[in-house]
Parts: C-alpha cells; sequence; structure tokens
C-alpha cells in the first residue's frame, strides 16, 4: 500500500507477517548540482552526493586502477552497483576487503577536499568510502578494495534496508561474486566504522563461504536497546538524520516509524538484534569508550562464537583512530594473517586491550592487555546511596532517606571519594528504589562522572572536545528484565511488556551502566549524575540525540537507606602484582 511519500510492504520476519513502513528517499545530487546549491548557501550532505552512473576504468592515482559502476546482481534479481580499486601492476590474485554502507561509493568526490571529522585534510584519499578503507593505503599493500553501493543506494536498484535481513543476504551475495572474479583470490574480508561496523555483522552472520575475517570498529548491535530505544525511552532523532540524508531514488525503510507502531520489542526487533551465534569467522573489533557504538562492541565481542576474537578498547573518536598509522599497521596484521595467510604472529596480540583512562587527554594505562572481558579477577562492589547528604559509601547506611526533584529542570548527584586509587573496568550497575508523585513514569538518564580532591570537574577529552564519562538510560515502566540476557553485572531490560506506576509505590529498578576503563586516584570522587532529560553540552554527539521524555509534570523520588538498598556497583580491579611494602603493578 503506497501513500504519497511512505509506502508499506509485507515482510515476513521471523515467521511472521509484518507491515514494515518505508519512505521515499532523496535522490542524490551530482558534482554540478552540489556546487550550484552551495553557491547559493545551501548546506548539502557528503552521503546525498551521487555521480551519474559512467561505467569504465582508468588509473584513478599513481598505482591504482579503478573499475567504475560496475554491476552486480542480487540473488532476486536486483542490480547494485560498486567500484573495485585494484593494484595497477596485478602479478597475481589478491584479497579483498568489503566497503558496505550507504552512503555513497565516493563522497570524496563531493568536493574539491575531503574532510572526516577529526581527521587532518589530505589524510585519506578521494577514493576512501566514508568510514571504510582508503585504496590509497591498501592497494599499494597487496588488497582490492570494493566500494558498494548496497540496495537502494545510489543508483543501486530496489529500497534501502536498515540492518535487516536484506542488506545481510545483499552482502552475502556480494561477497561471493567477489570471491569468483579472475582478480581475487577466493578471500573477502570486512572492514568499517560504525555503519559499515553494524552491517559486518549481520552479513557474518548468513556465513558467506569466502568470507574469511572481519574487523567492525564502533559497531551498535541491538538496534532497539542502543540506539532507538535505549532503556525504554524513544531515541530516533540521530538515525533519522541519518536515513533520511542517504541518496536514494527508491525508499528506505522507516526505522522511526517502526517504533511508533511496534514500541515494545517483537519479531521486527528480534530480526534488528545481530545473530551473534553464527559469527565464526576471524574478528578485529574495536570499541571506543565515548562513543554511542560502545555497548554493541563488547556485546559482539562477548557473544559471537569465533574461537579467534580480539578487542580494543580507546578514547579516542572512531574517525581519527581508524586513520591513526599505528593502529592501521594493526589491522594490516589482522587481515594479512588472515586474508594472505602470512604468518605475521599476530595471535601473539592479547585477546583484549583496554586504554585505561584517566583526565583529560591522559591514559592511566594505554593497550592494557587482558585475557577477557568482563576482567575474570573483577572485585564488584556497591557503593550505596544516601539521599540525605548526596552521598555513596561502601558501607550501608542504616536510616532511610528520600531524595525529591524535579525531572524537567533539576540534577542531582551522589559522591564518593577514594581512599585508595582504584581501576574501574567494566560493568556498572545502578538499583534504585523509585517513585513518581503526580505521574505514572519516569524518564532516567544517567553519567558516571570524576571530580578532583577538591570537588572540581575531570572530564575525558575525546576528539579534542570534553566528555563527561559512561552512561546509562531507563524508563520506569520497562523495569522487567530479560532472563536470557542479563547477570548480576548487566540487568538487561526486556523491553516486552510496560509496568506504569502507582501513586505511592516504591519499586526497585536496576539500571545497566554502559562499560567503561578509568582510574581514580586517591582523594578523587566519583560522582553519579542523575536527570530526566538528556542534558546537551558541547560534546559532538550530545546536541545530534534527541528523546522523547516522558515525565509529564510530576516529581522523581529516589529513596535510599534501610529496607531500600540503593546502589551503585562498581567493577573494581585489583592490581595484577603488589607487595606489602605497597607497591602496586596494574600494567
Amino acid at each position: 500500500m503506497e501513500n504519497g511519500n511512505y509506502k508499506r510492504v509485507k515482510e515476513v520476519i521471523n515467521g511472521k507477517e509484518i507491515e514494515v513502513i518505508y519512505r521515499k528517499g532523496t535522490p542524490g545530487r551530482t558534482r554540478d548540482e552540489v556546487d550550484a546549491l552551495r553557491a547559493k548557501g545551501v548546506e548539502v550532505g557528503r552521503s546525498n552526493f551521487c555521480q551519474k552512473l559512467d561505467p569504465r576504468s582508468f588509473e584513478a592515482a599513481e598505482g591504482v586502477v579503478c573499475h567504475r559502476d560496475l554491476a552486480v546482481q542480487m540473488r532476486d534479481g536486483v542490480t547494485i552497483y560498486c567500484d573495485i580499486y585494484l593494484p595497477k601492476n596485478l602479478t597475481g590474485p589478491v584479497p579483498a576487503i568489503v566497503s558496505w554502507n550507504p552512503y555513497g561509493k565516493r563522497q570524496g568526490e563531493s568536493s574539491d577536499e575531503w574532510e572526516i571529522f577529526g581527521v587532518p585534510s589530505q589524510t585519506v584519499s578521494q577514493m576512501c568510502k566514508f568510514e571504510c578503507a582508503d585504496p590509497a593505503y591498501w592497494c599499494h599493500h597487496g588488497y582490492a578494495i570494493a566500494n558498494a553501493d548496497p540496495r537502494g543506494s545510489g543508483n543501486s536498484e530496489g529500497d534501502v534496508s536498515t540492518f535487516g535481513l536484506q542488506d545481510a543476504m545483499d552482502g552475502y551475495d556480494f561477497i561471493e561474486w567477489l570471491a569468483v572474479q579472475s582478480w581475487c583470490n577466493g578471500k573477502v574480508g570486512l572492514f568499517g566504522s560504525s555503519y559499515p561496523a553494524m552491517t559486518q555483522y549481520r552479513i557474518a552472520a548468513e556465513q558467506p563461504p569466502h568470507l574469511t575475517c572481519i574487523a567492525p570498529w564502533e559497531g551498535t548491535g541491538d538496534l532497539y536497546r542502543e540506539a532507538f530505544c535505549p532503556g525504554g525511552i524513544p531515541s530516533t532523532k540521530f538515525f533519522d538524520m541519518v536515513i533520511g540524508g542517504i541518496a536514494c531514488t527508491t525508499y528506505a525503510e522507516d526505522v522511526a516509524k517502526m517504533l511508533d507502531e511496534h514500541p515494545l520489542i517483537d519479531e521486527y526487533w528480534e530480526s534488528k538484534i545481530p545473530r551473534w551465534e553464527d559469527i565464526t569467522v576471524p574478528a578485529y573489533i574495536c570499541s571506543g569508550w565515548c562513543h554511542f557504538h560502545l555497548r554493541g562492541s563488547f556485546e559482539a565481542y562477548r557473544r559471537i562464537s569465533s574461537e579467534k576474537k580480539w578487542i580494543r578498547a580507546h578514547r579516542d573518536f572512531e574517525w581519527p583512530d581508524a586513520y591513526l598509522p599505528v593502529n592501521i599497521e594493526d589491522l594490516k596484521l589482522f587481515l594479512d594473517r588472515y586474508l594472505k595467510d602470512i604468518r605475521n604472529g599476530w595471535e601473539l596480540t592479547p585477546p583484549v586491550r583496554l586504554d585505561v583512562m584517566d583526565a583529560y587527554d591522559c591514559d592511566y594505562i594505554p593497550n592494557k592487555p587482558e585475557k577477557e572481558f568482563p576482567i575474570a579477577r573483577t572485585h564488584y562492589r556497591k557503593l550505596y546511596l544516601d539521599a540525605s547528604s548526596n552521598s555513596a559509601s561502601f558501607s550501608p547506611f542504616e536510616r532511610s532517606s528520600e531524595l525529591v526533584y524535579d525531572p524537567n529542570t533539576e540534577i542531582v548527584v551522589f559522591d564518593h571519594k577514594f581512599e585508595e586509587d582504584t581501576e574501574l573496568s567494566g560493568y556498572m550497575k545502578l538499583r534504585l528504589y523509585l517513585e513518581c508523585r503526580g505521574h505514572n513514569e519516569m524518564d532516567l538518564f544517567f553519567r558516571i562522572k570524576k571530580l578532583d580532591d577538591d570537588g572540581e570537574y575531570i572530564p575525558i577529552l575525546c576528539g579534542g572536545e570534553p566528555y563527561r564519562g559512561t552512561w546509562g538510560y531507563m524508563r520506569a515502566s520497562h523495569r522487567e528484565l530479560d532472563p536470557k540476557w542479563s547477570s548480576d553485572f548487566q540487568p538487561v531490560p526486556a523491553h516486552r511488556s510496560m509496568q506504569k506506576l502507582n501513586q505511592g509505590e516504591i519499586v526497585p529498578v536496576d539500571i545497566e551502566i554502559w562499560p567503561t576503563s578509568r582510574m581514580w586516584h586517591k582523594g578523587e570522587q566519583l560522582r553519579l549524575e542523575i536527570t530526566g532529560y538528556w542534558v546537551v553540552t558541547e560534546w559532538f554527539e550530545d546536541p545530534r540525540m534527541g528523546f522523547d521524555t516522558d515525565n509529564g509534570g510530576g516529581l522523581h523520588v529516589i529513596h535510599t537507606g534501610g529496607e531500600y538498598e540503593s546502589f551503585l556497583q562498581v567493577p573494581v580491579i585489583p592490581p595484577k602484582y603488589s607487595t606489602r611494602s605497597g607497591y602496586r603493578y596494574r600494567g
């Protein structure tokens, strides 16, 4: 059924027929059109750039040949288009690295200078697909780069499938097409950060026979819990903007509108969770401590079935991290090992490497090696909250008290001062006894911040901008936990029912705080900050996020002490080695 700018398509998802909403896309603009609009002062997004089809082969840069706008047919007859970059002087077949996202095959050509946030100009070439591998580097090291416009994007036929089974099957078909090309050695890998990292999980779960390894750097996993409705609070602004900016002459799946009709997790949203257990190829995963892809990256590392898997968690923003020379060389070791079968010692890489953050742009320990995550030697300790003093202590408070605040205007805090150096690496859990006066719902946002011994705020610098610290979300009516995914250190809401609050009712609510790794020195303070609204700061992502809160005109009440043992559970990491004299080794 079509209606103006929208259409509904009946699809069978996880065995159930569901009407999926698609919205009319915005056709891509050519360079001439982009230049004309910019001359008038109109801002044009790079992902909305798309040149007309121009199939040809040419030397795109010294030593790099481009086969432009090659047509590839999917299993259902739909044709998509790709650009293939190859080393100019091939002496034999080479492996392929796939760049799979709908942002366009060559956004760099949309202007004279290809700039990426946090990355100095001319770091990447105009051949580089956004958030993907740069042919200007990889082709000189014996790789082919395949920049694809997935279904519905650019000049490719069909409708855009947003992180769904159709996109995954298309990725499978594309990999199998690549593997039999005369120039390919039959081995194909996936690499990219953000969107192309997210697509890797879906494609890898389909198990294409010639997919040899994946390198998803910064990828959201569970779309409902991590992107569109974290904690049960609707948040569609950012991804709505992303999907709306794609160059698309047909239709794109409107996940934001689907949330309106599917407000709880059902077959539709289950189809947006990667089938972690079906991913078996070697994987090199990256996660930024300061990014909304954080949770998905660690879920991937913990849950995929691959026997050979690694994760590196860093403090930088995703784009500069992906193009930092030391990280590119690290990635090359991984890809050389599994796409070229070069025995380069990659297996000696620690399974887990963590930047243990400290203050501003300083790490306490960079690339700290660990054997697993969560770390096996973690001591989970409870910081009990006291509403009467706004403090937190490792000892319970005997007297009960309450803290009443206006969720629409006020910020409440609980502070704890550490008596010794303390590393917190892993998952935090918050239990609050909550009551709402004058309304039947509570939306809450949480931050874990650091203060110095004088109470001055100490941010983390990420991409040169201040970042507050790890976070969590919760809508009180979504407090029922999912027994399949929850653990003592990670409570995961089921999001399958709503339990509105009754007047006078006090309920315990367990809240997942996303993972972190940070050092608190003796005398420094941990601050738990609680708000009823999304606090917008100068941080890069804050203004781009938007939440549809439901606090009404009610007052929030947090009960602590006595029978209401509200607490923040923290993952304390003891030193790897210590002596009686006080020496501590943490590296």
